[in-house]
């Protein structure tokens, strides 16, 4: 994720910290009625946050762990559509 924020757009970085963030946080299944759904394939247990930003698809792609307490939210990847999910998939060792 740290090396997906830096090619972001600076406004977009800016939601992601004020925004988006905060929401996977507190919501990270509903993220507050914001577009999202559960990836299919080989990333199968994996939500995503669709994110229309400038004309351009983005995808915030994550994974949630209940346990151990408390809950947390890590964030795969954080690109472009495609790229996203792309990514999601190299990192998680999924690609093939």
């Amino acid at each position: 994720m740290s090396e997906d924020l830096p090619a972001l757009p600076e406004e977009l970085r800016t939601a992601f910290s004020e925004d988006y963030r905060p929401i996977l946080c507190e919501d990270p299944y509903d993220c507050r009625g914001y577009p999202n759904h559960n990836l299919k394939g080989r990333l199968n247990d994996f939500p995503t946050l669709d994110i229309d930003f400038g004309g351009i698809s983005y995808r915030l792609v994550y994974r949630v762990y209940e346990s151990p307490a408390p809950k947390r939210v890590y964030v795969v990847s954080f690109a472009e559509h495609d790229p996203a999910y792309d990514k999601a998939k190299e990192r998680t060792g999924r690609s093939k």
